[in-house]
């Protein structure tokens, strides 16, 4: 379980391809303070630590997650939003957030709004996936707050430190991002679909 607040920055050092199986490796200051079999989301991806020491660490992506997710399109160099499974007993900053990405998303517009960022993104409609205003959406790993939602488009505005701490100062249009919606909207929207 995660709370949607990035800790730390990672970039991308090496990527290899294993049948249809690709390891990340990834350099990050939380490296010293990993271990094998931990899990740390990327992007909001959970996965699990392979091989680590004080600076580097490698996971492993599988095919599925790799249909799923942004993961897929990582380059050397690329940055990742990194946070590390939550504490029982620490504050939930953001949301409840499972690092169980439910699909991807574009970018159709990035506009500055007098000290903050909006960015609008288009998912895919045929999904049972909603947002709602106000309501809670995970972007590449990170809470954020929903404004603007429709069918099948919303927007969320970004504050500087949340620019300035996480991928989304990277963040063009036309770059695919990961989801993961609300989770209790999902168990709402599941019970409701089915009577």
């Amino acid at each position: 379980m995660f709370t949607g607040i990035i800790e730390a920055f990672g970039r991308v050092t090496a990527l290899e391809r294993e049948g249809e199986n690709l390891h990340i490796s990834i350099e990050s200051e939380l490296a010293q303070e990993l271990k094998i079999d931990q899990s740390v989301a990327h992007n909001g991806v959970c996965l699990t630590v392979v091989k680590c020491d004080s600076k580097n660490y490698t996971v492993t992506a599988i095919d599925e997650t790799l249909k799923k997710t942004n993961l897929g399109v990582l380059k050397i160099d690329s940055l990742v939003n990194l946070e590390r499974a939550m504490k029982l007993g620490d504050r939930l900053d953001g949301h409840m957030v499972q690092g169980h990405v439910d699909q991807t998303a574009q970018c159709i517009a990035a506009k500055t709004h007098d000290g903050s960022w909006v960015y609008t993104f288009e998912y895919d409609k045929s999904s049972d996936q909603i947002t709602i205003e106000k309501g809670s959406i995970t972007i590449n790993g990170v809470s954020l707050t929903v404004v603007n939602s429709r069918e099948n488009q919303f927007s969320v505005a970004i504050i500087p430190y949340t620019y300035e701490h996480t991928n989304f100062n990277q963040l063009k249009v036309g770059d695919q991002v990961n989801l993961e919606f609300d989770l209790i909207g999902k168990y709402l929207s599941k019970l409701y679909l089915s009577r």
